[in-house]
């Protein structure tokens, strides 16, 4: 019994550290991701601020910080991926007369939590040739590789932080200026 009673606070102590220990892996393991619609560039971030990987983006047609549904600008501000989806079998009619087109999401869909607005995320495209360009209904569009690299490095609860361009603050400044006034 006097030996237990030594040894108690050893084991708690062993205890404690290894529960430090898993702490610590997860911090290790925390990330980031900055969209620069500036850039056109998503870029994925670790806790000490290194870049891990960054992928070329395609986002909203329009410029600006998404105000309404339909407006196709994507959303700044800070959220988070509130779920992974397979989008594999997902079709969408951009309405310009192909009707629906099957895959347009690619394989995955990053679900964003974004105020107001259900149907926001990353994901992949049927249009791998729109990247670098303003082509998407608000959503973050990466080509499908890199959506398919992302997915293996994300998880629901991570923050994704989008930043605006020079040109979504000038449209935010003046909202009846529209992309044919402005200089890209």
């Amino acid at each position: 019994m006097l030996a237990l009673l030594v040894l108690a606070p050893y084991i708690g102590l062993y205890i404690v550290k290894r529960w430090y220990d898993g702490k610590v892996d997860d911090i290790a393991n925390a990330r980031i991701i900055i969209v620069d619609k500036e850039q056109m560039r998503l870029h994925l971030m670790d806790y000490e601020g290194n870049e891990v990987r960054s992928y070329g983006i395609c986002c909203g047609k329009n410029y600006g910080d998404k105000q309404v549904v339909g407006d196709m600008k994507t959303p700044e501000g800070i959220f988070r991926i509130i779920d992974i989806e397979d989008a594999s079998n997902w079709g969408h009619d951009f309405k310009d007369g192909r009707g629906r087109i099957e895959g347009a999401y690619g394989p995955w869909f990053l679900r964003l939590a974004v105020p107001g607005h259900k149907g926001i995320g990353i994901h992949g495209t049927h249009k791998p040739e729109s990247i670098g360009t303003r082509d998407t209904e608000g959503c973050i569009r990466l080509a499908n590789e890199d959506i398919a690299d992302l997915k293996t490095r994300v998880s629901p609860g991570m923050v994704v932080i989008v930043l605006a361009s020079y040109n979504d603050l000038a449209a935010d400044k003046n909202p009846k200026q529209t992309n044919k006034d402005k200089a890209l």
